[in-house]
């Protein structure tokens, strides 16, 4: 049996963190606006997209039903899906790729996601902090996209990384969460300013830190975190008059009274809660926490712990803003403290 025409134009990746009903949404959909696919023209049944993709009927499915909540769509009963309109208007395909994935960089996703809704086909990657991977899809990228949305951060190998983001023409490129040197022309950026804003953030503290002697910074020595982090911590301390220190460890660092822990990993937080836990110090009084990033989960535990965060939720927003809007404007996000319990 001679397989149907329009395989030749879909395709499945594999790797992507992207859907793969939305791979196969994306596809039918260039192929429509190219002509490929025409008006009243019968799609493949479920049954051949799932053989032919090795996929689930039911994403297939997913796949079909989403076209078809868009108009994009019709079904006939016992005759299948068809080519119901080809005026799309859906200008707008994202390259959207990710360092990692976490709680708060969920927030970023969902609020750009939602904020672009129908408007834009969105190709979703996550590179893991790995340069090298982040440079494969970059360089296997199709230059049909029309925005390219990066969030920047390398455990190593990221000096290289304005190379590679140079080769994105910049009207199309959006750099996310971190500006990164050497990158050229003009191009949009929704941005930290991590070494002003830590300072700033750690001001707006003072009044509760004014009653500890010791600010440590929980900062692994293997890490993506930016070190103006360090930078901002040093100058804070310094203008202060408190006792610092750069902690690469938890588990085994000493934890005295008078002392306050800024935490930047997640895992380092739940090792720094169950020490403190097992000194009996208490927490707020005698010991201090700070976590760095909002997330709900810290409203509620040791009855709250007091963040230094930007506000993701915008971060996203205003990513997905620029995208609509097809503007070259640096926005500057600043961070914000959160004053809870645990300081």
């Amino acid at each position: 049996m001679k397989k149907p025409a329009i395989f030749q134009h879909l395709s499945i990746d594999y790797y992507a963190a992207t859907p793969k009903y939305l791979q196969l949404v994306h596809g039918i959909m260039k192929a429509t606006g190219e002509g490929v696919l025409k008006e009243n023209d019968l799609l493949p049944s479920i049954n051949e997209l799932s053989f032919e993709f090795e996929i689930s009927r039911d994403t297939a499915e997913k796949a079909y039903k989403y076209l078809k909540k868009l108009g994009i769509l019709g079904s006939v009963p016992g005759k299948g899906y068809f080519i119901k309109t080809t005026d799309l208007h859906q200008p707008l395909k994202v390259f959207l790729l990710f360092n990692k994935l976490s709680a708060h960089k969920k927030i970023v996703y969902d609020a750009f996601t939602s904020t672009l809704g129908d408007l834009a086909a969105i190709d979703f990657y996550v590179y893991h902090n790995d340069f090298s991977l982040f440079r494969k899809f970059l360089s296997n990228s199709k230059n049909d996209y029309t925005h390219y949305v990066i969030i920047p951060h390398f455990l190593e190998g990221g000096e290289n990384a304005h190379a590679i983001i140079n080769t994105i023409p910049k009207e199309k490129l959006i750099l996310l969460d971190k500006l990164v040197p050497g990158v050229e022309g003009d191009y949009a950026a929704v941005y930290e300013d991590f070494g002003k804003d830590i300072y700033r953030a750690l001001e707006e503290a003072n009044d509760l830190l004014s009653k500890y002697h010791t600010l440590k910074i929980v900062f692994p020595e293997y890490t993506y975190f930016p070190k103006e982090i360090l930078e901002g911590f040093f100058r804070f301390c310094g203008q202060y008059a408190f006792n610092h220190k750069v902690v690469h460890d938890i588990i085994t660092e000493p934890i005295a009274p008078g002392e306050v822990y800024i935490n930047l990993m997640e895992n380092d937080l739940v090792i720094l809660i169950e020490r403190i836990l097992a000194t009996q110090l208490k927490v707020g009084h005698e010991v201090g926490v700070i976590s760095y990033n909002e997330t709900p989960l810290k409203k509620i535990i040791l009855n709250g712990i007091t963040t230094i965060s930007t506000d993701f939720q915008q971060m996203g927003e205003k990513a997905a803003q620029i995208v609509l809007s097809r503007s070259q404007e640096h926005i500057a996000l600043p961070f914000y403290l959160n004053r809870r319990a645990s300081l």
